[in-house]
Order: structure tokens, then C-alpha cells, then sequence
């Protein structure tokens, strides 16, 4: 169950009003919601893929700097050179279908995952919103972000 609290404390950090939450699905450990999980298809009709959403603002920035290092494409580079890191990439878009389908199916985004999975490393902040929301060893590549943040789970940053 999501709270009004947990509402009002996901439209802060987002500057708006959040919409389709389900479930904060991780926390800070002050217990302020980290990734938020949504339906995929939002209160006024729009299909969402992304499931699970990274809300809170430290993080958030953390996983920008990393991106904007190009970390993308070190990413990639590694898809394209490891079989295995492939094949637990396309497991890891897999499981989040499977997430994403017990809500709802919605057509229009079927087969489609967040963050480029499983062929792209296209959105950090879909990938390691998967990772702090599932726990290691389920998104590879979310878990390889979230090892080069300068973000710490273990501290709170919320503002």
C-alpha cells in the first residue's frame, strides 16, 4: 500500500504531481521513497514502461553525472564484448516484463522494457531504479552503475 505521505513525498522530490504509483518499491534508508513502481498505462491513459522509477533527487543526480561521463558506452561496449553479461541482460528485461504484466498488459508497449534492455544501454536511471527495486544480481547492468555511483545507499541524501 502507498501512503498519502508517500505520495506528497514522490511529488516533491519530482516537482509535480506523481501519478500511478502502486508501490514505492525501495526506500532510503531514512525510509523516504527511492524508486516508485507504475502502472503501466498512467491515470489518463498514457501507456508507461517505465515500471520502475527512480525519484529521489541525490540519486537521481548521481546517476546524470554518471551518464553524462559516458558510462553509456562503456556499458555497451561490455554488452557487445560479453555473452554472459548479454545473456543475463535479456533475462534481467525478461523478469521486468514479467513484473510489468502482473499489473497490467498494455498493448502498446509490449515486449518493451526500460533503459534499452536487452540489446541497449540507453537510461541509467530505468537501470539502476531496476536494481535497487529487485536487489543485486538481477539487473547486471543497473548493478554496474550502481557499483561507479558517487550516490550511497547506505546515507541518507534526501533534501
Amino acid at each position: 500500500m502507498v501512503s498519502e505521505a508517500d505520495i506528497a513525498e514522490v511529488s516533491r522530490q519530482l516537482g509535480r504531481q506523481a501519478r500511478g504509483i502502486v508501490e514505492i518499491a525501495a526506500r532510503c534508508v531514512c525510509g523516504r521513497p527511492l524508486v516508485v513502481k507504475t502502472e503501466p498505462r498512467l491515470p489518463d491513459g498514457t501507456p508507461f514502461p517505465t515500471l520502475y522509477y527512480l525519484t529521489q533527487p541525490a540519486a537521481t543526480a548521481a546517476v546524470s553525472t554518471l551518464e553524462a561521463t559516458g558510462l553509456m558506452v562503456t556499458l555497451q561496449e561490455k554488452l557487445a564484448e560479453d555473452s554472459q553479461l548479454r545473456e543475463r541482460y535479456e533475462a534481467a528485461h525478461n523478469s521486468y516484463l514479467a513484473d510489468r504484466d502482473e499489473l497490467s498488459e498494455v498493448e502498446e508497449i509490449a515486449g518493451i522494457s526500460a533503459g534499452g534492455m536487452p540489446v541497449r544501454v540507453k537510461c541509467l536511471h530505468a537501470l539502476v531504479g531496476h536494481s535497487l527495486a529487485k536487489g543485486p544480481g538481477v539487473n547486471p547492468i543497473g548493478d554496474l552503475a550502481l557499483a561507479e555511483m558517487s550516490w550511497l545507499g547506505t546515507q541518507c541524501r534526501c533534501q
